[in-house]
């Protein structure tokens, strides 16, 4: 009987616990160094095709990709993600690694990289932009369990932080939009679909053919626009049609 009443009382007692470890976000449940993991290095990395939707919408939310990362800083209040979200799928297709210098942001292009400095004690590092969000009015990045371990934040939660984007070889040179509509094993159904949208259409319409150690796929891509201004237009415009407006690339 006391046995019974002991295990009950402890149950009572833990479950709470183990309960808020299991469904709420928080630190990893062994506390881990991160005084040597490196910043993010900035790579000459392309846009990913299906992360990159230039309007896209979040628990009935609309959100919006900005024109373009050059030059681009912002100051605001940045928060942090952690045991919850470990090894799930981020907006890029990579698995969330918390001990990764990696943020979320609502409208940098992925991937994008920033410097993050903490502006209530002057901490800086460098990240990689690999995933969507935060969701939560008045903040405007999420960051790894590391980067904000980094940065001093962990215990507050939030921090007021300032957002530099990083030029890359890539994206310093793209001068060009495109909306890529659908990709294709088929020439044949890449080119149908290509002309069908060239009737209905004033944009350019092109198939473009990328080749892969396997395979050869064909996109067909409208555009090129001068601005994401202009594909965010026509993106709008197709989607009221009800036609699928594809996924924003650059080149």
């Amino acid at each position: 009987m006391k046995i019974g009443i002991i295990v009950k009382a402890l149950l009572l007692y833990c479950l709470p616990a183990l309960l808020y470890t299991a469904y709420a976000d928080g630190p990893p449940l062994i506390d881990r160094d991160v005084s040597n993991v490196r910043d993010a290095i900035p790579e000459s990395l392309p846009y990913n095709d299906y992360a990159n939707q230039p309007i896209y919408q979040v628990n009935g939310q609309t959100y919006t990709l900005i024109p373009s990362t050059r030059g681009y800083t912002k100051t605001g209040i940045a928060s942090w993600y952690g045991q919850q979200f470990a090894e799930r799928m981020t907006a890029s297709g990579e698995r969330y690694d918390m001990f990764a210098m990696t943020a979320a942001s609502k409208e940098l292009p992925i991937p994008t990289f920033v410097t993050v400095t903490n502006l209530e004690n002057g901490r800086s590092i460098k990240v990689k932009v690999n995933d969507r969000g935060p969701f939560h009015d008045g903040r405007i990045m999420d960051l790894s369990y590391a980067a904000a371990k980094r940065l001093g934040m962990l215990q507050k939660g939030t921090a007021r932080v300032r957002i530099t984007a990083l030029d890359t070889p890539y994206n310093a040179a793209l001068t060009s939009y495109y909306l890529q509509v659908a990709t294709f094993r088929s020439l044949e159904n890449a080119t149908h679909l290509a002309q069908m949208l060239k009737t209905i259409l004033v944009a350019p319409v092109a198939v473009k053919p990328t080749t892969t150690q396997y395979n050869t796929y064909y996109r067909v891509r409208i555009g090129p626009f001068l601005n994401i201004a202009e594909a965010q237009s026509l993106y709008k415009q197709l989607h009221q049609a009800g036609l699928n407006p594809g996924v924003l690339v650059a080149a």
